[in-house]
């Protein structure tokens, strides 16, 4: 088993971590204070090749793996969480609608979306169904060669301010569950499209975040992705590749703060001494870096597996989302512990950094939802030595 990077693998972090460097870093702090988002700096994204990162290159994208992307993602986070986690979002969408959009859908929005032209938003979640989705209740009804929907989605990263929606409705009868559940591309500012106030959350501030109403908004059969009730196993198929993006920025966040603390540690004296030279915070700093190099490793394992099409990536995604995840947010807060009342005052980066990765063990599925898909695996199917 070979954990070496490739040459090209080092040259697309590299990359990534320029781009940060200049174009993340310096801002993320005003972007958070004036929850600004950067829609100049995601379109110079897209110009550098990260708004299609795993979008086929017949449509216009990289075509990379999704090792590739999590090495992207992982450092670009090291500039500024909020706005990489948009950035997979709208990579998520994109290649959603590369992968199953008609060819009318295709043409009209991949290209532009790759480019930065257009950006997108993934709409899932609803007022009653976030870890229950596949009991949604927005409706998608065929009216002759046009979908009419009728609904509502919340917590919708980048709505109101992007393009482009992927919208999950019930095709289906109430009742039918998951299979009748169907994806649909939807113009954001399409007729019979509004959106609620921009939330006012604790972290990820550089990014909007609201409600999108949706009254009689009528889409062509064209903008279905895939066939009537598939749209439930797109956003699936989605969320692993998703799960492993969020798990990514949580190691570039992680590793931001123990840069931070390493070198606060080394600079701050108490009692005639470096912090550096005291054992309890030699061990705290081992311990932070070697859960981070735990986590780090299962993320690319598990981004191996979806890469390989493993039957059993799925699984493995979610325990490397509730591993880094939990890690990333706990090595954070410990590198705020470790500056003592300066990590706790906004001209230091930490408590921005555990303000952002705090969600991440909320979104692309709770992480006691990760729980429960692993256990199934385990206890339901039977599944163990096909994990190892």
């Amino acid at each position: 088993m070979d954990f070496a990077l490739t040459d090209d693998q080092k040259a697309l972090a590299d990359a990534a971590a320029d781009f940060a460097r200049v174009e993340l870093s310096e801002h993320a702090a005003e972007w958070d204070a004036t929850s600004h988002f950067p829609v100049d700096v995601i379109r110079r994204a897209g110009e550098a090749g990260f708004l299609g990162i795993y979008t086929p290159e017949a449509h216009g994208g990289l075509g990379l793996s999704r090792l590739e992307a999590s090495l992207i993602f992982e450092q670009l986070s090291q500039g500024c969480i909020s706005t990489t986690a948009y950035l997979t979002i709208h990579n998520m969408v994109t290649w959603m609608i590369a992968n199953w959009g008609s060819d009318a859908s295709r043409e009209r929005f991949v290209g532009p979306m790759v480019a930065g032209e257009l950006l997108g938003s993934y709409c899932l979640t609803e007022p009653g169904a976030g870890s229950d989705a596949a009991n949604l209740r927005s409706k998608a009804v065929r009216d002759g060669d046009d979908y009419v929907i009728d609904g509502a989605k919340m917590f919708i990263s980048g709505a109101g301010d992007t393009d482009v929606l992927v919208v999950m409705a019930r095709t289906g009868a109430a009742d039918s569950g998951a299979a009748g559940v169907s994806a649909f591309v939807v113009p954001a500012d399409a007729e019979g499209v509004s959106y609620g106030k921009n939330e006012d959350k604790m972290g990820w501030k550089s990014q909007p975040t609201r409600l999108i109403s949706f009254d009689g908004v009528r889409v062509p059969v064209e903008n279905r992705l895939g066939e009537e009730g598939e749209g439930f196993k797109f956003a699936m198929k989605g969320l692993d590749g998703g799960r492993l993006n969020i798990a990514s920025c949580s190691l570039g966040a992680a590793q931001h703060a123990l840069t931070l603390a390493r070198n606060y540690l080394g600079e701050r004296k108490q009692f005639g001494q470096a912090l550096s030279s005291f054992q309890a915070l030699q061990f705290k700093l081992a311990d932070m870096a070697s859960e981070l190099m735990a986590a780090r490793l299962m993320v690319r394992h598990a981004a191996w597996r979806l890469d390989q099409g493993d039957p059993e990536a799925t699984a493995h995604c979610a325990m490397a989302k509730r591993f880094a995840t939990d890690v990333g947010f706990k090595v954070c807060n410990e590198a705020l512990q470790l500056h003592g009342g300066y990590g706790y005052i906004r001209e230091y980066p930490l408590e921005r950094l555990v303000r952002d990765t705090r969600v991440h063990q909320i979104l692309e599925g709770t992480n006691e939802i990760m729980r429960v898909i692993i256990a199934r695996r385990l206890l339901v199917d039977g599944v163990v030595e096909a994990l190892q």
